[in-house]
C-alpha cells in the first residue's frame, strides 16, 4: 500500500499525447550498488570490489547496468503512463559506466501512441551531467 496516496493514478491512453515526459533524479550510492547485487545476485566484482575495479578499464567501481535502468520502471508506473500498465518490451545501449555518486537522471518520453493495440512507445534515456549514459525504446501497454 502507498502511504498518503488515496487515488491512484490509474492509466488511461486518451490522456497521453507524443511529446509528453516525466523523469526521475537519483545519486547511485553504494548501498544502492550492494543492494542491487544481493537482489539481483549479480556480485561482479566490478560492481562491488575497490581493489578489483581498480584494475579494470573503468578504474573503479561501476553501478550495475540495469540499476538506472530500472528507473524507468518506477516511472512508467507511477507517473506516466501511471497504475495498471504493463512494461512489454525494452532495447538498451549502454554508452557510458555510471558510477557510485553519479546522479542518474531518467527521462521517459512519449513517441508514439497506438489507441487500437493499446500501446505506447517511449524513448527511454539516463544522463549523468548532462550526458546520455543508457539510450533505449520501451513498448508499453495500457489495458482499459
Amino acid at each position: 500500500m502507498l502511504k498518503n496516496d488515496i487515488s491512484f493514478k490509474t492509466s488511461n491512453i486518451n490522456k497521453i499525447e507524443v511529446g509528453m515526459e516525466a523523469s526521475y533524479i537519483q545519486v547511485i550510492s553504494d548501498a544502492n550498488i550492494k543492494a542491487y547485487a544481493e537482489l539481483s545476485g549479480d556480485n561482479n566484482p566490478l560492481h562491488l570490489s575497490d581493489e578489483y575495479a581498480s584494475e579494470s578499464r573503468y578504474k573503479k567501481r561501476i553501478a550495475h547496468g540495469l540499476l538506472p535502468v530500472s528507473f524507468f520502471s518506477a516511472l512508467f508506473g507511477t507517473r506516466l503512463p501511471g497504475y495498471g500498465c504493463v512494461y512489454l518490451s525494452q532495447t538498451l545501449n549502454f554508452k557510458r559506466p555510471v558510477y557510485i555518486n553519479d546522479t542518474v537522471t531518467a527521462i521517459i518520453k512519449v513517441m508514439s501512441i497506438d489507441k487500437v493495440k493499446k500501446r505506447v512507445e517511449f524513448s527511454t534515456i539516463c544522463k549523468v551531467k548532462n550526458r546520455i549514459v543508457i539510450e533505449g525504446i520501451a513498448q508499453i501497454f495500457i489495458p482499459e
